[in-house]
């Protein structure tokens, strides 16, 4: 679709907006959201006819790109056919996702209970642990995100938690490997692995093992920068959890369904894990749906007693309906194969050309179509290009990058010092070559911050 201007409908749109919207994460006076026309593939555009290759997927979730017509489709026919309906009974559609999503996680989660949402599947999945162990702590990492409400922002270890922190939530946080920047002055990824192990296992035991209900982890983390685990890390942290009857969760909210190049990313580390979240690209963010991947010895817990937990659009009927058409489309046209392939030949080459040429890039990381550039002050003290969780002038440098994106037509995911490339699973190589190109000038600008 040919993006057409149409200033005086964005106005209105604006003003709207602005009048009435409580928007999240944000000092409400001190935001511009942009008002969007229309979105197609890899791209959006505005009502003054600008246009914007997407490399955020939106919240890093439209894997297969926007407006895809077959997922349009089911969502259109399952409406006519069956638009709600509760939870409680078996409807087609929530029977099919299900099913599909079951032939497609690791080992034996095969049991799915839907969700609205990511955070919603972390709040339950840490239920089913407590009440499956009979324990209340939780342990997650400090660079984690795991959504917005009371348990998953606890379990979070961003900022965003501050401020609604909660001394009493049982929730305990340690360092996960990062050899970038580690916490454990490794120099290699092996010693990176065998001491991340050691600090977790020393955390457990000083918090007492038999506390803890659950270690929880993002496959691979995402917003918190996408840092692969080094090899053996996953593996190890399954054993540590199997030693002492501690539940292993691993988050695929932002890693599932395709991003890394495999359905999830636990299929890189061959690992299987006691309980998994999933939502975003399970139906590309279409309609919101989000579930837990639920191990057979866990779902046993609740045969003959019953989870105390459940909600009004648990499997909704269009959620599930444009599921099953979205994994449908990502078999037929090897979406999966695809995103892994296009990491491989175009992203990962392309992004480690750009460190070669642009003194602000300190690190390139990622696999798939799920990529983060470290951008730094200076290459050989790692010094980021603005502090941690800077705001206003402090974060001056990176607003300038991002600005730069923009003005060459790439809208960009940027979190702290770091610009994630995160486009469509279905990105073309062309499409992917042209980010890549805005990405270089909108480097330039980065460059002029390097100390």
């Amino acid at each position: 679709m040919t993006p057409h201007a149409d200033p005086q409908t964005g106005a209105a749109v604006k003003a709207a907006d602005r009048a009435h919207v409580f928007h999240s994460w944000s000092a409400q006076g001190l935001i511009d959201p942009l008002a969007v026309a229309g979105a197609e593939g890899s791209y959006f555009w505005d009502y003054d006819g600008n246009r914007y290759l997407d490399f955020t997927s939106g919240l890093v979730y439209t894997n297969i790109g926007y407006q895809h017509p077959k997922v349009v489709a089911a969502i259109q026919e399952q409406a006519g056919r069956l638009a709600t309906f509760a939870p409680a009974f078996a409807v087609e559609p929530r029977s099919e996702a299900a099913r599909l999503i079951a032939e497609r996680t690791p080992g034996d989660l095969d049991k799915i209970f839907f969700t609205n949402g990511g955070a919603e599947a972390v709040e339950n999945a840490i239920r089913m642990a407590r009440l499956h162990t009979g324990r209340p702590k939780v342990l997650s990492a400090y660079r984690s995100y795991h959504g917005g409400t009371a348990t998953a922002i606890n379990v979070t270890g961003d900022p965003r938690r501050w401020a609604n922190d909660n001394g009493t939530a049982g929730v305990v946080h340690f360092w996960g490997p990062f050899l970038y920047r580690s916490p454990f002055y490794s120099s290699t990824q092996e010693e990176e692995c065998r001491r991340a192990l050691a600090h977790l296992e020393d955390t457990i035991a000083f918090e007492g093992p038999q506390t803890i209900a659950a270690v929880i982890l993002e496959t691979i983390p995402g917003t918190a920068g996408i840092m692969t685990p080094p090899p053996g890390y996953l593996a190890g942290v399954r054993e540590i959890c199997d030693r002492y009857g501690i539940v292993f969760v691993l988050d695929e909210v932002m890693a599932g369904f395709g991003r890394t190049g495999t359905w999830f990313a636990a299929e890189h580390f061959d690992v299987v894990p006691d309980l998994m979240t999933f939502a975003k690209g399970v139906n590309s963010g279409y309609v919101p749906l989000g579930g837990v991947a639920i191990s057979a010895e866990i779902a046993a817990t609740f045969d003959k007693r019953p989870y105390p937990g459940g909600l009004t659009y648990s499997g909704h009927p269009l959620a599930c309906a444009a599921a099953v058409a979205t994994i449908r489309v990502m078999e037929e046209e090897k979406i999966v194969e695809h995103a892994a392939r296009i990491g491989e030949t175009v992203l990962g080459p392309g992004l480690r050309d750009l460190a070669e040429r642009h003194p602000s890039v300190g690190e390139v990381r990622g696999t798939g179509v799920f990529w983060a550039l470290d951008l730094v002050r200076d290459r050989e003290t790692r010094e980021p290009l603005v502090p941690y969780n800077a705001t206003g002038e402090a974060n001056a440098a990176m607003a300038a990058f991002a600005a730069a994106c923009k003005k060459n037509g790439l809208w960009p995911f940027v979190n702290m010092n770091r610009t994630h490339v995160v486009p469509p699973c279905n990105v073309t190589e062309a499409e992917a070559k042209e980010g890549l190109a805005a990405l270089d000038a909108a480097l330039s600008v980065a460059d002029e911050w390097v100390a």
